[in-house]
């Protein structure tokens, strides 16, 4: 069984681990911009996702980054999370997914998840991927 990547850092250490992955995952643009639009509203969430999902979970040994993409993407198409939906697709091109790997994740959620759910995804994909590079 995996350990838990943040056991036995600080808070401040598992948020400079998170942000190191959240970097790395999300680009540095984007990381950013998020924090540039942090407000007294946000600021604890922004703290808490940085330390949790990234310096937590995604910083686990138990799966590679391809994987957790492919989980991320599979469970942001399921729950209709079409807002995060485009910076995923972006960051599974980055943790080494191509273009057919992630058809392949929409094909297979329109049968788990739904057909309307993977249409848009797709017609969300086809955005991220006309993108410039």
């Amino acid at each position: 069984m995996s350990r838990p990547a943040g056991e036995g850092l600080t808070d401040e250490e598992r948020y400079e681990q998170g942000m190191v992955v959240r970097r790395e995952v999300l680009s540095d643009a984007h990381v950013d911009r998020a924090i540039a639009g942090t407000t007294a509203l946000t600021g604890d969430f922004q703290d808490f996702i940085t330390r949790v999902a990234w310096g937590d979970v995604w910083s686990r040994p138990g799966l590679d980054r391809r994987s957790r993409s492919v989980a991320v993407l599979t469970a942001l198409i399921a729950l209709g999370h079409h807002e995060e939906l485009a910076m995923h697709l972006r960051a599974a091109l980055r943790n080494g997914l191509t273009v057919d790997e992630i058809t392949e994740v929409i094909l297979q959620a329109g049968v788990y998840c739904g057909v309307p759910a993977a249409n848009t995804a797709f017609r969300i994909a086809s955005e991220v991927f006309a993108e410039p590079a």
